[in-house]
């Protein structure tokens, strides 16, 4: 049966696993010094890899590696990634490791993760948005990954929901949904009352006004840019992942409630609002499974 591993190459951490082409996680290895990965993530990636070959035997012939940044068209290296990770870009990753070595955006091996086995397993057509820091994702049109020009289809954050506003997304959008709801931008959205989303539902749970209000704000707002999205994609599903997720159904029922306001239903057509399967290791899975699919076409 044929193996794959996949290798996500986070900031300060570098993940892996070895699954076989139904999905089946073999093994798994974590490494997590909390240093700067800018100064040693190929060493981090050689050892994590080293840690998986010892259990591959002969059938491992690829592996997946997902990471920051814009793919090259060939998906055989990060092309753009400006600021971060010196010498990553354009750097070969088949040569390093030995094995033929396919690589894509971690928001897309999130996507992937879930397409080939996870949430969307049943879906051909559906759109992933990871809520953390930011907001990132991907799109699954017709049952393929959908990486668009310069392979930068997904960046979910950089909508604009209030285009008077005076924030600029990093992409130079003003107003982004990523503000509006993103870990990052808690701080200044809450005038300094809560340093981080989990802080703002401790408070939201505790019914305090102004938590209230702000946490509900931040959804109908990330609704009504859900609505948006399917009126312009009509996907079967969105999958929600990230570490906002974690907030359950403090997350999905008032959001559903402001779907049910917001969304084109036409004849009863409703857009699934589903939670996603994978969470620590979905990078690594999604990238291992892309690469068994780039495998089966080669054939």
């Amino acid at each position: 049966m044929n193996k794959a591993i996949g290798i996500d190459l986070g900031g300060t951490t570098v993940k892996g696993v070895l699954i076989d082409a139904e999905g089946n996680i073999l093994q798994k290895h974590c490494i997590s010094d909390g240093e700067n990965n800018d100064v040693n993530w190929e060493e981090k990636v050689l050892k994590v890899v080293d840690l998986l070959r010892p259990n591959t035997g002969e059938s491992v012939k690829i592996i997946g590696l997902s990471s920051p940044g814009l793919a090259n068209e060939s998906n055989t290296a990060i092309a753009h990634l400006p600021g971060r990770l010196p010498g990553l870009e354009n750097f070969g990753w088949t040569n390093s490791l030995g094995i033929k070595t396919h690589v894509l955006n971690d928001a897309h091996a999130a996507l992937k993760a879930e397409a080939s086995f996870g949430a969307l397993r049943e879906y051909k057509n559906a759109i992933l948005i990871t809520l953390g820091t930011g907001l990132g994702g991907g799109i699954l049109l017709n049952g393929e990954l959908y990486q668009g020009l310069s392979q930068m289809a997904g960046h979910m954050g950089h909508s604009s929901i209030n285009f008077s506003d005076d924030e600029t997304s990093l992409l130079g959008i003003p107003g982004s949904i990523e503000y509006a709801i993103g870990n990052f931008s808690i701080s200044r959205r809450s005038k300094g009352k809560f340093q981080s989303t989990h802080e703002l539902l401790q408070a939201y749970e505790r019914k305090e006004p102004f938590a209230t209000w702000l946490w509900l704000d931040s959804l109908r707002k990330f609704a009504i840019y859900l609505a948006s999205l399917i009126n312009i994609f009509s996907p079967e599903a969105i999958v929600l992942s990230g570490g906002i997720t974690l907030a359950g159904d403090q997350l999905f029922n008032p959001l559903q409630e402001f779907m049910d306001l917001y969304e084109f239903r036409p004849k009863g057509k409703k857009t699934s609002i589903l939670k996603a399967h994978f969470e620590d290791f979905s990078g690594a899975i999604g990238a291992a499974a892309f690469a068994l699919d780039k495998m089966k076409q080669e054939l």
